[in-house]
């Protein structure tokens, strides 16, 4: 199985999320269920159909989490180096496109917050910044159409 790299605070989170999933989340809703349960015939129970779908949901969220958490390589944010555009790194890129210039820091799928400017490496623009380095152009398809983007400078993580 591919490796997930995570920041030590990525994993904290996770690891947080998946916590609060078992201890509180969980228990509630199976005792949603055995309220549900309680109350009579389950054929006809929307209650009791509703919280076990949603049990459901939970399970594969843990299985998700817990498969993250197998995988985890941890990248320490001092170890990374700025020759070309890498993970943690933050790129300013120039968008000929449109005339802007943006930074982005690349991140694992599990850390990508857009708004905050933090792209997957999975994502169009992250796969085609991914390993450039300062004043390589790239053509990236996006839902948008074709961007033209031009690196103007990598910087170390924050």
């Amino acid at each position: 199985m591919k490796p997930t790299y995570l920041t030590k605070e990525g994993l904290q989170r996770i690891e947080k999320e998946l916590k609060e999933i078992k201890e509180v989340k969980r228990p509630d809703i199976i005792r949603k269920i055995a309220h549900a349960r309680g109350i009579g015939d389950l054929a006809e129970n929307a209650d009791y159909h509703a919280a076990k779908e949603e049990l459901v949901r939970l399970e594969r969220k843990i299985f998700q989490l817990e498969s993250i958490l197998s995988r985890v390589r941890i990248i320490d944010k001092s170890d990374v180096q700025i020759d070309q555009v890498r993970l943690l790194t933050r790129t300013i890129v120039f968008n000929q496109t449109r005339g802007v210039e943006t930074t982005y820091t690349l991140v694992s799928p599990e850390e990508a917050d857009p708004t905050n400017g933090k792209i997957s490496v999975d994502s169009p623009v992250g796969k085609a910044i991914l390993k450039r380095k300062v004043g390589d152009v790239v053509e990236v398809v996006v839902p948008s159409g074709t961007l033209k983007l031009t690196i103007k400078e990598i910087l170390p993580p924050e």
